[in-house]
């Protein structure tokens, strides 16, 4: 887990992680291309941050013919996901969900209350 929250750390390796999660399998060149370009960086940094990646399992990659296509795995990702879940708010349905059951509860106990109180009919009640 570890190897991959000092991946995904770097904002030039979110960057390709983003791009490769929208566009499916893509040419290292292409990824060179639009990473290079945004953060004005060579093609053999590029290279380095998806060996990182690729290392770290995040991505894999697959040669096709002379090219080397890149792929996210975001496999690798649900521990990272599920440890950092614990720290989250639960969702707003969630949050509401409990805000009902919080109402439906007080409404039966103000309910019973209401008829442990109320006169029997027929009978007068002497307090």
């Amino acid at each position: 887990m570890d190897d991959v929250a000092e991946a995904i750390a770097d904002p030039v390796r979110r960057a390709i992680l983003e791009l490769l999660h929208t566009g499916g399998p893509v040419p290292a060149g292409q990824v060179a291309s639009a990473v290079g370009a945004r953060f004005e960086i060579s093609r053999p940094a590029v290279s380095r941050h998806l060996r990182v990646l690729r290392e770290c399992g995040l991505v894999r990659d697959t040669l096709e013919g002379r090219r080397r296509l890149y792929a996210l795995d975001p496999t690798r990702l649900g521990e990272l996901t599920a440890w950092l879940a614990q720290f989250a708010a639960p969702p707003i349905w969630q949050q509401r969900m409990d805000a009902l059951e919080t109402e439906v509860y007080r409404a039966r106990r103000d309910r019973r209350d209401r008829l442990r109180t109320a006169p029997i009919i027929g009978e007068e009640r002497t307090a």
